[in-house]
């Protein structure tokens, strides 16, 4: 490489692309396959996606009408190979099924080398997941418009695309607002999302929106009188950042209002009140004017503390949950400076003591020290956060072991314990994947077909080369053996 030409540099560049889009849809082929081996009666239910909405979750197929079902357990098994969430193993057999069976051109022209394979997953990610739900007849009017111009539509011209179809076939309810020459008006694109996963060094996540032209218009100018305001009363801090600080006072509808009040302090100390109603102005975090603590967003930071004489001494630096991102003390402190903030102490937990009960239900205290020391679901390449992930016996806990006189093979113990999400839970339950806890927080996972995988604070990485094994995994009990093609 270090002799090669200027024009061989371009020439190998190209080449090295144009392999990796092949590579790219020779994965979704090879995805595709992978569902065909396993339809949902060969292992369990259809994999679905739970999708948050109106306080419930609902399923949502991960791919669209027409398209063949797939069991939900093989999902994770493409997931661990690739390296990747088994969230992102369902979009990338969903976008893989939806091209193949809904949009046929699109595909065609994926393995002819004219479309990327990127291209074409935005396609179907947005054709799956429409609303209304496209029919076949609606996704292939998409899928010949697509395919006339090799794929190369932006976002807008989707969203437009798929709205012409939704009015075309008569999709949508009527509306009697809407204007019936514009099927754009069929598409609604409001929307407020904040990205919680995704905290920034300097302690910010990202948030984005789209209102109502009415909305937006109320929205800009309460934050201009807020980023005024605060310029007014002696901030030193950039319109951006008052803009921003202004936009957290509207969420906290009052919050502000102490910066307002002349003379009044508010008392900040440690909330240990257990009952709101019988709380007085030096435990609750309220002014004198007994308003109540505006901000009680629950954060949970980590620092390393050492004992100074008398004093507790914490770091300089820690590690907060949301977002499994670094903190820094200031911002802790800064943040807590704010008017009218509860703020509550929890009791230090000693990762390394081994914490052991007779009963099956998990106590508080070990639960926390589980999430503590886990951190995530602790499933190969799952992010999902511990503290909202179930507390899963590595070994099953035997029920009628006590009162049968046997020692009980899976006791509530911290090394018998581990975070695992809903889903990994049930597949850890209900399918042939096994693990162990090899050293407090670090797990080795084996996959149905000899895959195997390390998990710890870390990350997650393949111990290679797989298990070879001289027959097929034990099927669990009740499930049958997937068919073979």
């Amino acid at each position: 490489m270090q002799d090669l030409t200027a024009r061989d540099l371009l020439t190998a560049i190209r080449d090295r692309r144009r392999d990796e889009e092949r590579a790219a849809a020779d994965q979704l082929l090879l995805a595709a396959q992978w569902a065909d081996l396993h339809p949902p009666e060969s292992i369990y239910d259809a994999a679905v996606f739970s999708i948050p909405a109106g306080g419930r979750e609902h399923e949502e197929p991960i791919a669209g009408e027409g398209c063949p079902l797939v069991a939900e357990f093989c999902v994770a098994e493409l997931g661990g190979v690739l390296g990747i969430s088994t969230t992102a193993a369902k979009k990338l057999i969903g976008h893989a099924l939806e091209l193949r069976h809904r949009l046929p051109r699109l595909w065609a022209q994926v393995h002819a080398g004219r479309v990327p394979a990127w291209r074409a997953r935005l396609v179907a990610e947005t054709t799956i997941h429409s609303t209304p739900s496209l029919t076949r007849e609606a996704v292939g009017f998409v899928d010949a418009q697509v395919a006339a111009v090799a794929g190369k539509v932006g976002p807008a011209q989707l969203d437009r695309l798929v709205a012409g179809a939704i009015k075309r076939f008569d999709l949508a309810e009527p509306d009697p607002t809407a204007d019936r020459e514009d099927g754009w008006l069929h598409v609604d694109p409001r929307h407020a999302s904040i990205d919680t996963q995704d905290v920034h060094y300097a302690g910010t996540m990202r948030m984005e929106a789209e209102l109502g032209i009415a909305d937006a218009l109320d929205v800009d100018r309460a934050l201009a009188h807020g980023a005024a305001t605060l310029k007014a009363l002696g901030s030193k801090e950039s319109l951006n950042v008052r803009r921003a600080k202004a936009l957290g006072d509207l969420a906290r509808t009052q919050t502000a209002l102490d910066l307002h009040t002349q003379g009044a302090t508010a008392a900040k100390t440690t909330d240990t009140s257990t009952d709101p109603d019988t709380s007085t102005d030096s435990d609750t975090g309220a002014d004198p004017q007994r308003l109540p603590a505006a901000r009680e967003v629950v954060l949970h930071a980590h620092f390393d503390a050492n004992l100074s004489g008398d004093q507790t001494v914490f770091g300089p630096t820690g590690r907060m949950e949301e977002g499994q991102r670094l903190v820094l003390l200031d911002q802790i402190k800064s943040w807590c400076a704010d008017s009218r903030t509860r703020v509550t102490i929890k009791p230090l937990i000693d990762l390394n003591t081994q914490l052991a009960t007779d009963a099956y239900q998990v106590p508080d205290k070990m639960r926390e020290q589980v999430i503590l020391r886990d951190r995530t679901c602790v499933f190969p390449w799952c992010t999902r956060p511990a503290r909202r992930a179930d507390i899963d016996h590595i070994i099953p806990h035997d029920p009628d072991a006590q009162a049968e006189g046997r020692p009980q093979p899976g006791p509530t113990a911290t090394w018998n314990l581990a975070c695992l999400c809903r889903f990994h839970h049930r597949l850890k339950t209900h399918s042939a994947w096994r693990y162990d806890m090899v050293a407090p927080g670090t797990f080795e996972w084996t996959s149905p077909h000899g895959h195997r995988y390390r998990r710890d604070h870390t990350g997650t990485s393949s111990i290679d080369p797989p298990i070879t094994r001289s027959a097929d995994p034990p099927d669990p009990p009740g499930i049958p053996r997937p068919r073979r093609r």
